[in-house]
């Protein structure tokens, strides 16, 4: 379906209109959205076109972090996209806590596969990996001794990157790099380029790539500085190839990080928490790698991808039942 993902009235309705269309022909059974803009045309076309099990995963708010009538009409879609669903499912605790607080969702209708996530992690592909370790570092002109923060994911101000770049310049670390990997959606590439003593760091870019799990076993520490997030996957991934975090301490990211014990979270948007969160794991060895340790054991204890995919399983197998 021709789906865009900004608002634009007419083309949503056409799309609604295709998908009522489309439901009604089928006679499906479930629909089954993901992502805001999809979830609101999908939920209300299935209600409209009497689609028996209509359910929405929620996998965070792009309202959170807004003011103004910008939050007030996102927070308005997320609480029609529940109010057209018959199940509600959120990918993390305390992203439920909070649609709950915020009454979009109500709390006995959310559901939470185990301790967070809607698809876990696959242990068998995201591991430690010496080669892909030293062919990715060779690649890019770091040494097996840099000390290598990363940050995979879409290149956006609402994920922080600018202040991680910042912070890290600031902490100035000696034998250590800071890599970006994911589009630039935002011209941040530019942005960063233009900080001051940005020239003297060490920081590299990546514009995209269908092998993450190839730069997590590369690195040493992943950030995710974001300012929203509705788990942080990207984490718990990191964390089977045995990468401590550095991350916001958000909702959402509260779930797959657990503080002091498998990375160390901060202030969201403060440089300077970021900057000594930096400079505490690159300087306490020790600390590092009781973390590393603890972050690949709870990922693979807690978020298996075949845990999560049989709660899917147990899921359907009682609403369809």
């Amino acid at each position: 379906m021709p789906i865009t993902r900004k608002i634009h009235p007419l083309n949503d309705i056409k799309s609604l209109l295709e998908l009522v269309w489309h439901f009604r022909k089928n006679q499906f059974d479930a629909v089954h959205s993901v992502t805001p803009k999809a979830g609101l045309l999908a939920m209300l076309a299935g209600f409209l076109s009497g689609v028996p099990v209509r359910t929405h995963t929620f996998t965070g708010q792009v309202w959170a972090n807004k003011r103004g009538l910008p939050r007030l009409l996102l927070k308005c879609m997320d609480k029609c996209i529940s109010a057209f669903s018959t199940h509600v499912i959120v990918d993390s605790p305390s992203q439920r806590d909070f649609l709950g607080k915020e009454r979009v969702i109500s709390r006995q209708k959310a559901l939470v596969f185990g301790i967070g996530s809607i698809a876990g992690v696959d242990s068998q592909k995201f591991k430690p990996d010496r080669i892909a370790r030293q062919q990715v570092r060779s690649a890019l002109n770091f040494t097996e001794e840099t000390f290598l923060f990363l940050f995979l994911g879409r290149l956006n101000h609402d994920k922080g990157i600018l202040e991680l770049a910042q912070a890290y310049i600031r902490a100035n670390l000696p034998n250590s790099g800071l890599l970006f990997v994911g589009p630039d959606e935002q011209d941040m590439q530019k942005k960063i380029s233009q900080l001051p003593d940005f020239l003297r760091s060490n920081i590299r870019f990546i514009d995209y790539t269908n092998t993450p799990e190839q730069f997590m076993a590369a690195a040493d520490v992943l950030c995710l500085p974001s300012y929203r997030e509705g788990f942080g996957t990207v984490i718990i991934e990191a964390a089977s190839c045995g990468i401590p975090a550095i991350a916001s301490r958000i909702y959402g990211i509260t779930d797959a990080v657990a503080e002091n014990q498998t990375g160390l979270l901060h202030v969201a948007g403060d440089v300077d928490d970021i900057c000594l969160k930096m400079q505490q794991i690159y300087a306490d060895k020790p600390l590092y790698q009781s973390l590393a340790t603890a972050a690949q054991q709870r990922a693979i204890q807690h978020f298996d991808s075949q845990v999560i995919t049989q709660a899917w399983c147990d899921f359907y197998g009682k609403v369809l039942a």
